[in-house]
């Protein structure tokens, strides 16, 4: 087949041409503090969509992002905007401004080239899926989560907002549209129904992957949320907040590759990071040993559900309380300032938050078993059938929870649940 031709003013990069790229870039080469001449460059993009280069010199280190107009884990047979970059690199300084403490800083963006340059996230940090599969705890992980989600919906939403900023900055987002339909078709379509993309751990997965398929009552409910996902402009979400967006030590989070962003419905980032860790605990069978059965690491996980959603809880509410005389026109403080109606308004948000979270969440856990792109908190357990196993136990867990999310009142609910399965 042969390969897509390069759009206009676009070239990809390679670790030569990116040398001369930074040499003729100030803002990057300073970063460097132009010492270019004996620079430590790997390519890391091990995601389905970008290279990714980190730069390391004797004067500093960047890393430096590019974005294919194509799906890399496919190839150039399913085209990709590349104007995923600037909204990327657009969300990492709005993300920044509001939580600088998580959000790597962008140094440089080149719309032509698709390409950012930003903060290079030092070791000790590893991706979050690797510690997890690896059985690490984070005891700060669901602070500085809650810490970033609360603040970037918030401060981005109708809560804080007056309603001209608010649709300015929905109109300016609207252009991630083709990352938005991308979404749309491998999380709320494609698993429903036969695919060209679609794969799961066969034979041991066939049957789930058909019953799926068959669940007409899953499929409406789907639907449900496939509309709030494309009609509902709540807030600025991060759009792909998986445990392999975010980077973490002992002591720091950080969280990355924003390209998905949107204003859209708050429950979709909130249910991906929460999805992506009940994902997690379901495979810690799969990568249990004699010496370690990670019973105890499973517990952590649990504990760190329910804390990031109380804690996101208290710290949404703290801020709606601090700023409810900011303008935002969602809640005007002049019809909402007796307490007690401010408190049922709350109640009834944050309720219904709770159970977009979980549909959003779930929607997140069935598409990385039976849809197009994988994880690999199940991918790197060696044996099909306890992959199998774990992810079956997974899905069974998704579909409940989709289907009845409007049943549950709070996390400890959610958790028993998880805990109950297999039944």
């Amino acid at each position: 087949m042969m390969a897509a031709p390069a759009p206009e003013g676009f070239r990809p990069l390679d670790e030569k041409s990116l040398v001369e790229y930074m040499k003729a870039t100030p803002a990057l080469s300073a970063r460097l503090r132009n010492q270019l001449d004996s620079l430590s460059i790997k390519e890391v993009g091990d995601g389905n969509l970008n290279f990714v280069y980190i730069v390391i010199g004797p004067g500093g280190s960047l890393v430096i992002k590019q974005a294919l107009p194509y799906v890399r884990c496919v190839g150039d047979s399913w085209p990709l905007t590349k104007e995923r970059a600037y909204f990327e690199a657009l969300a990492l300084k709005d993300h920044g401004r509001l939580c600088p403490n998580h959000v790597p800083e962008v140094y440089h963006f080149d719309r032509s080239m698709s390409l950012i340059g930003m903060r290079h996230i030092e070791p000790p940090h590893i991706i979050l899926r690797k510690g997890l599969i690896a059985g690490i705890e984070y005891p700060l992980l669901a602070e500085h989560m809650a810490d970033f989600m609360a603040k970037t919906l918030y401060f981005t939403s109708l809560l804080y907002c007056s309603t001209l900023e608010h649709r300015a900055a929905v109109a300016e987002y609207c252009g991630n549209a083709a990352m938005c339909r991308h979404t749309e078709q491998v999380i709320f379509s494609d698993p429903y129904k036969i695919a060209k993309y679609n794969h799961w751990t066969s034979p041991y997965l066939d049957q789930d992957a058909e019953a799926i398929r068959d669940d007409d009552t899953l499929k409406v409910e789907v639907a449900d949320l496939k509309s709030m996902f494309r009609e509902r402009a709540q807030a600025l979400i991060h759009g792909d907040l998986h445990t392999g967006s975010v980077m973490v030590t002992s002591d720091s989070t950080q969280v990355i590759d924003p390209e998905f962003a949107f204003y859209g419905p708050m429950g979709f980032d909130i249910g991906a990071f929460l999805g992506n860790l009940i994902l997690a605990f379901f495979a810690q069978d799969g990568h249990s040993s004699e010496g370690n059965d990670r019973r105890a690491y499973k517990k952590w996980i649990l504990k760190t559900i329910e804390e990031t959603w109380n804690l996101f809880h208290q710290k949404f509410i703290f801020l709606w309380n601090e700023h409810k005389d900011a303008g935002g026109e969602a809640y005007p403080s002049d019809i909402y300032n007796k307490p007690g109606v401010q408190v049922l308004a709350q109640k009834k948000y944050m309720r219904n938050l709770f159970h977009d979270t979980l549909g959003f969440g779930a929607a997140k856990m069935i598409r990385r078993i039976v849809g197009i792109a994988h994880v690999e908190d199940f991918e790197s357990i060696q044996d099909a059938q306890k992959r199998a196993y774990c992810e079956h136990h997974a899905l069974e867990c998704a579909k409940k929870l989709l289907k009845e999310r409007c049943q549950f009142e709070s996390i400890d609910q959610v958790i028993s649940v998880i805990q109950q399965i297999p039944v």
